[in-house]
């Protein structure tokens, strides 16, 4: 997924979920729309450099949207994070039409934003067969403090219920996927996150169980003339249903 040119910043703040300020590099402060309605735990931090587009729409109030930020990888360099939580699907469908996730290999039909079990999934892939596969993909960019990333970053009960759509859909004959999405180049594994929605990890261990198939795919960010110019999607990760953050008892109370 190739990004428009880029101009970098520096985060003063995130408020009012969808708005905020940044310094350019130039000096100026502007006020951009930030495309993510979830918590942005561990993603939101004031002082680090963060890459923002422009719009090319002059009747958009706000013209500048916060695409990425650099995280401090502990090590001296830094991790990417995509906080545009509206360009993940195309980051999948580019992938999926690549080949890149081999276990959604073969399709014949892609058909994105389906209509199902009175929800919404993100694709339904069909084969020569007619035979369908329900994907519903999900961003992480949760990175807690044990270098795990987990998911959600704060109560989904919207999550949990396509979680029971794609149950519903495997009880019908059909294929269902969770696909995980870390848009985070230092995730390298993923688990739900009980210790902010105990209720999801326990939704998501019972429908795998009951055949809903769990994949988490993780990306890398290149350059392209001084700037960051595409992510992609480029190997698998490890799920781990059962793993729990160390703080756990802590954050469940």
């Amino acid at each position: 997924m190739h990004y428009p040119a880029l101009v970098p910043g520096i985060l003063l703040r995130r408020y009012k979920r969808f708005l905020a300020d940044i310094e350019l590099e130039e000096g100026r402060e502007v006020v951009a729309h930030c495309p993510n309605t979830g918590s942005m735990r561990a993603v939101n931090v004031p002082g680090c450099r963060v890459w923002l587009s422009e719009s090319t729409n002059p009747a958009r109030k706000l013209g500048w949207t916060w695409e990425l930020i650099e995280l401090p990888d502990g090590k001296g360099g830094v991790e990417w994070a995509s906080v545009h939580t509206g360009r993940t699907n195309a980051l999948v469908e580019e992938a999926l039409h690549g080949d890149v996730i081999p276990e959604l290999a073969g399709f014949d039909e892609l058909k994105r934003e389906v209509s199902v079990e009175g929800a919404r999934l993100d694709f339904r892939l069909r084969d020569a067969n007619a035979q369908d596969t329900f994907v519903e993909v999900k961003q992480v960019t949760l990175k807690e403090s044990d270098g795990h990333g987990y998911f959600p970053d704060s109560v989904s009960e919207r999550g949990r219920r396509h979680l029971e759509v794609l149950a519903e859909l495997v009880d019908q004959g059909h294929r269902g996927v969770l696909l995980f999405c870390a848009a985070h180049t230092g995730i390298d594994d993923v688990a739900p996150a009980a210790h902010l929605d105990p209720a999801y990890a326990q939704a998501l261990r019972a429908v795998a169980a009951r055949g809903v198939e769990v994949l988490a795919y993780g990306c890398r960010v290149t350059w392209a003339e001084g700037r960051p110019g595409a992510m992609t999607l480029d190997r698998r990760l490890n799920v781990d249903l059962e793993r729990c953050w160390p703080g756990s008892e802590v954050e469940s109370r």
